[in-house]
This record gives structure tokens, C-alpha cells and sequence, in this order.
């Protein structure tokens, strides 16, 4: 029987074999991570990457050693060529977010199944991992994911729907708290549907977020949205809030 082979990195790391979890060491883990998250790589790349405080020497023998493992012990996973490279056949979660990504893209975030918004805010790319080309290729996820729920989120505003926005945006908001575009998009959403009340808790929260984390204020773009001016903003939502309470 041929096996199928099913890699996820996103979430967490996990190798499957006809849908059974198949138990893999840590050097093989992180060489098919690699080439889940890189494709095709030279030996000579990968080696240096895994095992950059080795000599070349013996970064190439570790990779020589995880391949030849991984060759034997997990057939028709990995084409040991050169260039390194998955099998086509391998199903990677990471390969369908980057499709919906540049599908999003490629429309100009054109709406997609409503699963699709889940999907790019859960999409966390090996948390837990902290190896420095890890949290390189975590930050550029991030930031596509982010550009793809805010293509959206503006696709939505324009045809009208508002909640789909409104879930949009409102996930964009999540992969990336500190991004003022994410946010001010929820608050265009909020005040699409006249809920003005809580758009100014959206900018109220995250200037307080920001404050708190960079130590710096929104743009005053932002706060002209609301026609507010940030000095005061605490004041004005509270007289707001008490007259709508």
C-alpha cells in the first residue's frame, strides 16, 4: 500500500501516515519543517541553517544523517535529490494557506467560504519554535495573513456586507494587535453598521494596548475617523457612554 502522508505545521507539528500520527526525532522534525516551510533548499542551505553553530562539516553530516533516516524509515516522504525537497504527493496545511493567500491576493480579496477567515487566524505558524529562521518565517506569515483578512475585510465593507467585515477584520485584529490598519478597519466595520459606541471602545482599547506595549499613541488619522481628538478621547467616551447606557 502507498502510504499518504499528511505534514502540519501549523498549530503544531505533526507528521501523519494514512491519517495514523507517526512518532519522528527531532532532527527530522526540523529538517521537514524546513522544507515544509522553504520548499526545495540546497543541501549545503538546510545544513547551515539547522545546525548553524557546526562546523560545515558536521552540519553536513547531521543532514546526511536525518535524510538517510528519513529515507528509510519514511518512504515517499522526502525526494532525496539535490535540491532537498517534499514529496509533491505530501499533503502540507501550510501549502493551502499560502493558496488562499495569493487567491485573496490575486482578486483582490474577492470573498471566500466562510471557513477561509478561520483558517488564517488560527494559522500559527510552529508555535513553541524559536529558532531564528523560524520566527523570520512566523513574522512574514503573520503579516501575509494579515494582508489577506484585510483584503477581505474591505471586499466585504464595499459590497455591504457588514458582518462578514466585521468577522474579518475583527481576526485580522487578532494575529496582529498592534497593527493600526487591522484596527482602524474594525472600527470603519463598526461605524458601517451605526455602532458608534462600540468603535470607540475598539480605538479606546487599542491606544491603551499600545500605550502599554510600545509606549506610543495611534495616528491622529485614527482618532479624526472617530472625530475625536486623542487628548480627550478617554472623556468623550465616557459622557458617550453614559448617555447610551
Amino acid at each position: 500500500m502507498t502510504p499518504s502522508w499528511d505534514l502540519r505545521v501549523l498549530g503544531y507539528w505533526q507528521l501523519r501516515c494514512n491519517g495514523v500520527p507517526v512518532e519522528v526525532g527531532m532532527r527530522q522534525q526540523r529538517l521537514l519543517a524546513a522544507l515544509a516551510v522553504l520548499h526545495t533548499q540546497p543541501r549545503h542551505v538546510l545544513a547551515a541553517l539547522l545546525w548553524p553553530d557546526s562546523p560545515e562539516r558536521q552540519s553536513a553530516g547531521n543532514l546526511r544523517a536525518g535524510v538517510f533516516r528519513i529515507s528509510h524509515e519514511l518512504p515517499r516522504l522526502l525526494r532525496a535529490t539535490e535540491p532537498l525537497q517534499i514529496d509533491a504527493a505530501v499533503r502540507v496545511d501550510l501549502r493551502e494557506v499560502r493558496k488562499l493567500i495569493t487567491e485573496i491576493t490575486r482578486t483582490g480579496g474577492q470573498p471566500v467560504p466562510p471557513e477561509s477567515i478561520d483558517l488564517l487566524q488560527e494559522a500559527n505558524l510552529l508555535p513553541g519554535w524559536y529558532e531564528e529562521w523560524v520566527i523570520d518565517q512566523q513574522d512574514h506569515l503573520v503579516n501575509q495573513r494579515v494582508d489577506a483578512l484585510e483584503a477581505l475585510a474591505r471586499s466585504y465593507l464595499v459590497a455591504g456586507s457588514f458582518r462578514h467585515a466585521l468577522g474579518a477584520s475583527r481576526a485580522a485584529a487578532r494575529v496582529d494587535p498592534l497593527r493600526e490598519s487591522a484596527q482602524h478597519l474594525l472600527v470603519r466595520c463598526h461605524l458601517a453598521e451605526d455602532n458608534y459606541a462600540s468603535a470607540v471602545q475598539v480605538y479606546r482599547s487599542y491606544r491603551a494596548h499600545l500605550g502599554r506595549e510600545l509606549g506610543v499613541e495611534p495616528s491622529a488619522h485614527f482618532a479624526e475617523l472617530l472625530g475625536l481628538d486623542s487628548a480627550i478621547v478617554d472623556s468623550r467616551v465616557l459622557v458617550r457612554s453614559m448617555k447610551t447606557s
